[in-house]
């Protein structure tokens, strides 16, 4: 019997770096994410191929980070299912990794779905993040608590995951700066910074928990508007702590010039991603041609209260 996992992508809409010292941070699931299949096989070692990337792991390497942060996983999922079999795994992603679009969690995400259909979102959640923390080191959460669940949600460590109302759907640019970004890297120059200037970043985290308070008013009220507004004021104060970019405030500003209502940066940064509020679908593409003309890809995708990506199914293996 095969099983088979979905989780979304995510973008941040307000909160990055602030998230990992505790401070609220709004996320919402996108329409693209990754898709996982779980077939159990009868002896070890468990394996784990990445289509589009052409990689295979086995859970027993050493060497790899992806064999680390399955076997990982695995392990997270036989501390409460001791008699889980070894398993030949099957992901695709059609995120970019090191674009700050949550990639590496939607893969974990989906894994342990595919491994344990039956397991609640809680589950998957603290599965997957054994795998983000071989990857990034201390990560808040946010991407793998998305990717588990879906639609928009204020998340805080240590704390339950909170739904935010969304009134009418957020119609959304995302745009790659074709800049690989490294999360770890990017958490740790911030730690850096918070060592050397710490009045500077507590300043800019108490602006920061201000603006995601405001912005889940905006965003339960329907006011876009506001929420826009606001997306560029988080913007600037990451900017302050140096993880915007060159790349990252051109497509900022093009995007405003052509339509947004609002433009940052969404994860890491450094590179990565930068995510555009639209007052429409049909207005989504004014900001795509502007990002295209200064040679950026984007996509359009928009966000519903219950926005997530199918259910796990199980089905007979192919012969």
């Amino acid at each position: 019997m095969a099983t088979h996992g979905h989780a979304c992508g995510k973008v941040i809409l307000l909160g990055e770096h602030a998230v990992v010292y505790g401070v609220p941070a709004i996320a919402a699931g996108i329409d693209r994410g990754a898709r996982a299949t779980a077939t159990p096989v009868e002896r070890g070692p468990s394996r784990l191929r990445v289509g589009g990337w052409n990689i295979t792991v086995r859970d027993n390497e050493e060497k790899h980070d992806l064999a680390r942060a399955f076997r990982a996983l695995l392990d997270a999922v036989r501390d409460d299912r001791p008699d889980l079999p070894a398993v030949h795994v099957e992901i695709e992603a059609d995120l970019p990794p090191g674009g700050g679009l949550g990639c590496s969690a939607a893969m974990g995400v989906a894994i342990a779905r595919a491994v344990d259909p039956g397991a609640s979102d809680d589950a998957i959640q603290e599965r997957a993040m054994a795998w983000e923390r071989v990857f990034h080191g201390n990560p808040s959460g946010v991407d793998a608590a998305v990717a588990a669940r879906g639609g928009c949600l204020q998340f805080r460590r240590g704390e339950p995951v909170e739904r935010v109302r969304v009134r009418g759907a957020l119609h959304l640019c995302v745009g790659s700066t074709g800049i690989a970004s490294s999360t770890k890297s990017m958490v740790d120059a911030v730690a850096r910074l918070k060592e050397r200037r710490p009045e500077v970043v507590a300043k800019a985290f108490d602006g920061v928990r201000s603006l995601v308070s405001n912005a889940r008013l905006a965003i339960e009220a329907g006011d876009r508007f506001a929420l826009g507004r606001l997306m560029d004021l988080n913007q600037m104060i990451l900017s302050g702590l140096f993880v915007s970019s060159v790349e990252i405030e051109r497509m900022c500003a093009t995007a405003r010039e052509a339509g947004a209502m609002g433009a940052k940066l969404t994860g890491a940064g450094g590179g990565g991603s930068v995510v555009a509020l639209v007052p429409s679908a049909s207005a989504a593409e004014s900001v795509l041609a502007a990002w295209r003309a200064e040679g950026f890809d984007g996509f359009a995708t928009s966000v519903a209260p219950e926005t997530r990506l199918p259910e796990v199914v199980a089905t007979e293996a192919a012969p």
